[in-house]
């Protein structure tokens, strides 16, 4: 239905006063719409009930800004798209010109509507969303704004500039800023690189412009999340806001403090190269949505994403089947032999899906050749695919398969008939990274042959799965044809490749997998079933990798894989129980060559796999909950039913502690008023070497404890070795 927006007169007569109050899941937007300036925030965070008219006048008038010296003669407007025109000298919403001239805005708004509750194209349902058009007659632009709210809270919003005038207008950014209160006084965000995704760092809110840029196409070393709180916030208090970029191209976050006024905000957008966008007459451009979520703690925060991409239609509801990927088991040396026996060897401990990773196709024997002919490699595989297909389905396995699109080798046939599809500027080829340039999907020819070939193989073979991967970045990726940046037209190319794809071939999951984490964004998670988290398998970094990248990424999307015991990026060594309990909380998967494991490994992976299928009902569809341990050697994590009458915990010795035994951790998401009990969880249930006298008390028999009494109190837990998990099954007492 369509909802007016409140209006309300104030004092002065004639003076009408209007606004839009987004609210959901426990958070207010708070905006004002009067007058002809694009809307301002007046609030953004926790829920502020049935506000009326009244107040939000009073609240305008309270919340202007007083003029001080070496200022503007009036208050600074900011708006969600900032303009200096307004009196805001910070980073603007709208950079760009025509050749020099229209470099700033004064939009006067033509149009606002609020309608909600309603429900997307794609059937996700939407509790409000707000579409404001204006102008700018003197730079010759249009502007359109939506802002939309979900159920959970979760606020996007992207703008959309058209170009009005006769003369090119060239787009250099279109970002949006959302306020934060001062009492957000710390930042933290992640960063990282190739096998060491999203490590945590968080400094003072300061004066000035903290920027995160990527220019890479990809996001190893850039932020998924950038969010500003209350000194001090954790995982379960604080008040905190965050924003996310859902794109997967270049983009730009940043957290401002803007001088005199101390005035903080986070925005974001994508990163535009010279040049990159040129508007012609009559054409437009979107922004990527700029996600913006608010919480009580990070867990809060995280949350209502998680809800957010659980609630559409497309989001994977179906069991997450276990999965081997045979990169390294075998990497490069393709042997049906060795291949079907490995599919037997899995198949025996209970895994339900087998993916063929790199060196199938066509000349490729190693990663220096080959990359780009997606033909089936008749030196290797004289009967194609086939035979090992037909091995993994008989034994009841689903077939999966490893492609590389958006790249090619310079020694492929490919390159070899078409060096015009290779993104590059003027007559040098940019710095080739694993051995790879990029192809230029946004050439119409590049895309065609590529969609061409993967549909031919996606429809010859009883595919179920799809591996993409994206193994370097974009460096100087221009278009032959025009000389002009290419990366956003790449991204465009990339995601209609995809969605085209998949319009084809619905019943194949596709995975995002970009040289691991690279690329783990929104924009690619609309569009895909799960992320491969990253290249690295080792379970110490992977504690660290997936708290990072879970914030946005939900368990059930996040593949993680028991690797061998030797992990094959770091060099560590770590136990089953270890490797097996990092695994388990997300989409489960092997990657090791089970035709060399031993028997008791073979028995225990068995173990893990049944733990998994058993629960994974509720690890993919409750809430991801953290306790805010003070020591940093150990870390607790869960998952707890939405209706929480059960969870399940690891207790995870990163390091050696401080403290030995660690003394009570505090359970955190269960209901106060119900008793639990709390037993350990087999197969994560090991604290060898010396079970007897570093168990707790209550480990033979469990514990029978409220959930006030573990969120407030907690629980003694084992003493453990560094690098080992114990996993606690936490369920809804019988009344007694």
């Amino acid at each position: 239905m369509s909802v007016s927006l409140q209006t309300q007169h104030d004092a002065a007569p004639g003076a009408a006063q209007s606004f839009a109050h987004l609210r959901a899941g426990g958070v207010s937007l708070l905006l004002d719409t009067s007058g002809e300036r694009l809307p301002r925030v007046l609030h953004w965070g926790a829920d502020l009930g049935d506000v009326g008219p009244a107040e939000v006048a009073e609240l305008v008038l309270a919340s202007v800004v007083p003029v001080v010296s070496g200022t503007p003669d009036a208050p600074y407007a900011l708006t969600l798209l900032p303009e200096q025109s307004a009196g805001w000298l910070a980073t603007p919403g709208v950079t760009g010109s025509r050749d020099g001239a229209a470099w700033s805005t004064a939009f006067r708004v033509t149009g606002t509507t609020l309608n909600g509750p309603l429900t997307r194209d794609d059937g996700t349902p939407v509790a409000h969303r707000l579409v404001v058009t204006a102008a700018d007659p003197d730079a010759g632009l249009l502007l359109t704004l939506v802002v939309e709210q979900y159920p959970s809270g979760l606020v996007r919003t992207r703008s959309t500039l058209t170009n009005a005038a006769d003369d090119v207008f060239t787009v250099a950014g279109l970002d949006t800023a959302l306020p934060v209160p001062a009492e957000a006084d710390e930042v933290l965000d992640w960063t990282g690189r190739h096998l060491r995704e999203r490590s945590a760092q968080r400094h003072v809110f300061t004066a000035g412009t903290h920027l995160r840029e990527s220019r890479r196409a990809r996001s190893h070393d850039g932020t998924l999340l950038l969010t500003a709180g209350r000194s001090g916030f954790g995982h379960g208090s604080g008040e905190v806001w965050g924003v996310h970029v859902g794109w997967s191209g270049n983009t730009r976050t940043y957290a401002e403090q803007e001088m005199p006024s101390g005035a903080r905000v986070l925005g974001g957008g994508e990163l535009l190269l010279s040049g990159e966008v040129r508007l012609d007459a009559g054409e437009s451009y979107s922004s990527p949505w700029l996600y913006a979520s608010y919480g009580d703690g990070l867990d809060e925060l995280s949350h209502r994403v998680h809800t957010y991409l659980r609630s559409r239609p497309q989001h994977p509801t179906s069991p997450r089947k276990t999965l081997i990927n045979v990169w390294e088991a075998v990497y490069f040396d393709h042997d049906l032999p060795r291949l079907t026996a490995l599919a037997d060897a899995a198949a025996a401990v209970g895994i339900e899906r087998y993916v063929l990773d790199d060196g199938w196709f066509k000349g490729r024997r190693d990663d220096t050749a080959g990359l780009g002919d997606w033909y089936v490699d008749k030196d290797v595989w004289p009967d194609g695919l086939h035979p090992l297909a037909d091995h993994v389905t008989g034994l009841g396995m689903e077939f999966g398969l490893w492609f590389e699109p958006e790249m090619v080798n310079p020694d492929s046939d490919l390159a070899r008939e078409h060096p015009e599809w290779i993104l590059r500027t003027g007559r040098r080829l940019p710095p080739s990274a694993r051995n790879q340039q990029v192809l230029d999907l946004a050439n119409r020819g590049a895309w065609d042959h590529v969609f061409g070939r993967m549909d031919a193989i996606l429809t010859e073979y009883p595919i179920a799965f799809v591996k993409w991967d994206h193994n370097r970045d974009l460096i100087e990726a221009g278009h032959q044809a025009t000389g002009r940046p290419g990366v956003h037209g790449q991204t465009l190319a990339a995601y209609q490749l995809i969605d085209s794809l998949r319009a084809a071939h619905p019943d194949v999951e596709f995975e995002s997998c970009s040289g691991g984490g690279g690329r783990a964004d929104l924009g690619i998670l609309e569009r895909t079933d799960r992320i491969w988290a990253s290249d690295c398998i080792d379970a110490l970094e992977r504690q660290v990798i997936e708290a990072g990248t879970g914030m946005i990424v939900p368990p059930e999307m996040m593949g993680s894989h028991i690797g061998s015991t030797h992990a094959h990026t770091t060099g560590r060594t770590h136990e089953l129980s270890f490797r097996g309990a990092t695994a388990f909380f997300g989409h489960l998967g092997v990657e090791w060559d089970l035709t060399r494991a031993s028997e008791d490994d073979l028995t225990g992976l068995a173990a893990w796999i049944g733990a998994y299928k058993e629960h994974r009902g509720l690890l993919h569809t409750g809430k991801v909950v953290r306790a805010d341990h003070p020591d940093a050697a150990l870390r607790v994590h869960g998952v707890v039913a939405d209706d929480r009458s059960a969870g399940i915990f690891a207790v995870v010795q990163l390091t050696t502690g401080v403290f030995a035994p660690p003394g009570r951790v505090r359970l955190p998401g269960l209901d106060p008023a119900r008793t639990y009990e709390v037993r350990p969880l087999a197969p994560g249930d090991d604290i060898a070497p010396w079970e007897g006298t570093w168990a707790p008390a209550w480990w033979k028999d469990g514990a029978r404890l409220s959930g006030r009494t573990l969120g407030v109190v907690g629980l003694q837990v084992p003493n453990q070795f560094p690098e080992r998990s114990v996993l606690l099954d936490v369920r809804s007492a019988p009344e007694v």
